[in-house]
């Protein structure tokens, strides 16, 4: 069963969460937050295996409770739900520890799908989405520190970091690089493990930041 912690300041919207949610017979809601401090609080109190997580709430934000969250319960799943029009703080949630984010219009299929690919340890990687994130609001690529932090990595390594900062699967990658998709997720796991990284988003973010991949290329 995976348990669900709904946090946004609308009432309407939490309760649409969780009607969609009371239909799938593996997934159970436990609690509600209306605000980044009941977010942090109802986590600590109910270990939710993921917190579907509005960005713009009163007090504490969205961005901050996922720091807070993923800091004290690094087992713990954060699904950040945006309206993306208004949010630019996406980026700054994806750096917070956020395994993925939605936009809120999604249908109700896909919201299902991602706290599934959540849970189980995945993360939900929309390419279009996340390269116009990406290259709108990175910072300026910052090439002094990609030796430091990427060094450690070998050439194929590299390779896979950046196809997959470019958005490919795992399927994709493996049909790019002529190698097996058991040996991507391999290699996709050696990166993530060498360069102490939760997920697959901040992968992405970090092979901007270091100016591995370079926006619009």
């Amino acid at each position: 069963m995976i348990r669900v912690l709904l946090a946004d300041d609308q009432s309407l919207v939490r309760a649409g969460f969780r009607m969609i949610l009371k239909a799938e017979t593996d997934v159970d809601v436990v609690g509600e937050a209306a605000d980044g401090r009941e977010a942090i609080a109802q986590s600590a109190a109910l270990n939710p295996d993921v917190v579907l997580m509005d960005i713009r709430m009163p007090g504490i934000d969205g961005i901050e409770a996922t720091r807070r969250i993923v800091a004290a319960k690094p087992g713990t799943r954060v699904l950040v739900l945006t309206t993306f029009d208004l949010d630019e703080y996406v980026y700054e949630s994806l750096r917070a520890g956020a395994s993925a984010f939605l936009l809120k219009d999604a249908k109700e299929e896909q919201l299902v799908a991602a706290i599934h690919i959540v849970a189980d340890g995945g993360s939900l990687f929309a390419p279009s989405v996340t390269r116009r994130l990406i290259e709108k609001f990175a910072d300026p690529p910052r090439k002094e520190a990609s030796g430091a932090q990427l060094d450690g990595l070998t050439a194929r390594e590299l390779e896979v970091l950046r196809l997959v900062a470019r958005g490919l699967s795992n399927a994709e990658i493996a049909a790019q690089l002529v190698i097996s998709e058991h040996t991507t997720k391999t290699h996709v796991a050696s990166v993530l493990q060498k360069l102490e990284l939760r997920n697959r988003v901040q992968a992405v973010v970090l092979a901007y930041e270091t100016g591995l991949v370079q926006p619009g290329g």
